[in-house]
């Protein structure tokens, strides 16, 4: 008889368990790895400041700068020298993407960034990096933007080209 009226409370506990032992799903490329901005290694991101120095740096070779977001951000506002890549979470972007760097050298210096949305949300850094890395290029980093590209970038001042 106490099983009985145990039972729903063993339910209540079961389940509150299930759920609890779920763990996170990420957005994953077609072979399930991980492909989301956050399981890029923290060793392949520059901070903005670090990417501003660069660029003021006066390198004879400057890396390539590729915005891997969506084509309305670009044309608001981009990084002075960067190129649109198309969408990192679409494949007519990872294809965009593919044939910009075809004719590259592996050890190419590549920055990719996005800035669409917060770090932890962002669909499209990802998968691009992860690209490249599959395509064997070794000198990838991403820009790190916690927030957004207007907050993270712009409105701290740095080199942008607005509404282009």
């Amino acid at each position: 008889m106490r099983w009985k009226h145990a039972c729903p409370w063993l339910l209540v506990l079961t389940l509150f368990l299930a759920m609890v032992a779920v763990p996170v799903v990420r957005s994953q490329d077609s072979a399930g790895a991980p492909s989301s901005a956050t399981s890029i290694p923290e060793s392949r991101l520059i901070q903005p400041e670090a990417l501003v120095h660069l660029l003021n740096a006066g390198e004879k070779e400057k890396p390539l700068i590729l915005q891997v977001g969506s084509r309305v951000m670009y044309s608001q506002a981009h990084i002075p020298g960067s190129d649109y890549a198309g969408p990192g979470s679409q494949a007519s972007g990872i294809q965009s993407l593919e044939n910009t760097v075809a004719s590259l050298p592996k050890d190419k210096q590549i920055i990719l960034y996005c800035g669409c949305c917060p770090w932890n949300r962002c669909p499209n850094v990802g998968p691009a990096y992860k690209r490249l890395h599959d395509l064997g290029f070794t000198n990838v980093k991403v820009l790190y933007i916690a927030n957004n590209f207007g907050d993270d970038w712009v409105n701290k001042g740095y080199p942008a080209v607005k509404g282009k």
